[in-house]
């Protein structure tokens, strides 16, 4: 475990690098600049020119990412450029409301998804037909459209829920889970319909095999054949599938958390993104890059304790 751990670790490094670097030079691209949007558009060129030095901003591209990649290795992310305000500050108020919507979106397209595979897997016919409905559907609908459905139907004409906002769980717990359902149903779908169709193909494949016939030779209970050997043996693919799961959610709550008026990590990146404010989509996409890789180290040892051959494989 120790050694996957660390080999994965190894790994992130290029990573975490890579991406930051990108960021810096689609940034670089993306037309206008911060000190524009400051002083708007009737400045002049002696105005935009004293701000950008005095930003830093005109400075060449790989010396601004020098001084970044310093910061960063000091443990300091720079200041956003419009309010002065450090930027881990900025971006550690949004991120437990990503992480929260991230971790409750998977959590409950698990409950629903690989309960629906199982069943699909024991019973052919009609079940069989809806968990593939159901993953087309997922998979098809997108996810800002039926966020806006249900404001529309459960908080517009049911009142059931809030159309909007966050609410801490230290002001009032009732009000947080009220909150995070629409948000979280919202991202969930599409997660707990690919979750069904994994587990259930995955299932399907582990139990045509030639040991699991043997087992049921043996007069083993179906319950004891279906949940201790041919679901654990499923699971590592729907393990590695929940974590590409993640990626996409991340992508997937910067939409939701604009359509709920949600200051997560996503809106505070398209908000720096619209600003051109670096330092900020800097912080955010480091940010991002690391959730990535925290997500597949867990990931990676998970998969290894659910299967003894892919421990025997890596030496471990």
């Amino acid at each position: 475990m120790w050694k996957a751990l660390l080999h994965r670790l190894l790994i992130s490094i290029p990573l975490v690098v890579s991406v930051s670097m990108v960021t810096f030079v689609l940034a670089a691209l993306t037309p206008g600049n911060a000190a524009r949007t400051i002083l708007g558009l009737t400045a002049t060129k002696a105005q935009l020119n004293a701000l950008e030095k005095s930003l830093g901003l005109d400075q060449p591209l790989y010396i601004q990412y020098w001084h970044w990649l310093v910061g960063v290795l000091h443990g300091n992310l720079g200041n956003s450029i419009f309010t002065g305000e450090p930027v881990s500050r900025i971006l550690n108020a949004g991120l437990p409301i990503t992480l929260t919507l991230v971790v409750a979106a998977v959590g409950g397209a698990l409950i629903v998804g690989v309960p629906l595979g199982i069943v699909s897997a024991r019973r052919s016919g009609a079940i069989h037909h809806i968990v593939d409905t159901f993953s087309l559907a997922g998979f098809a609908i997108p996810s800002f459209w039926l966020g806006l459905l249900l404001v529309v139907g459960f908080s517009m004409e049911l009142h059931w829920f809030p159309a909007s906002g966050w609410i801490s769980p230290g002001a009032s717990l009732g009000g947080w889970l009220r909150s995070l359902v629409l948000p979280v149903v919202t991202l969930s779908v599409g997660g707990a319909s690919l979750i069904a169709k994994q587990t259930r193909d995955g299932m399907l494949d582990v139990m045509s095999q030639e040991y699991i016939r043997a087992l049921r030779g043996r007069g083993l209970l179906v319950r004891s054949i279906v949940y201790k050997h041919a679901l654990r043996n499923a699971l590592p693919n729907v393990v590695t599938l929940v974590g590409l799961y993640v990626v996409g959610l991340l992508l997937g709550t910067t939409l939701v958390e604009n359509v709920f008026a949600l200051q997560g990590l996503g809106s505070i990146a398209v908000q720096a993104t619209s600003q051109h404010n670096l330092p900020v989509l800097e912080g955010a996409a480091l940010y991002f890059t690391l959730i990535v890789v925290v997500t597949f180290t867990i990931v990676d040892l998970v998969r290894l304790w659910l299967s003894p051959k892919l421990r025997s494989n890596s030496g471990l």
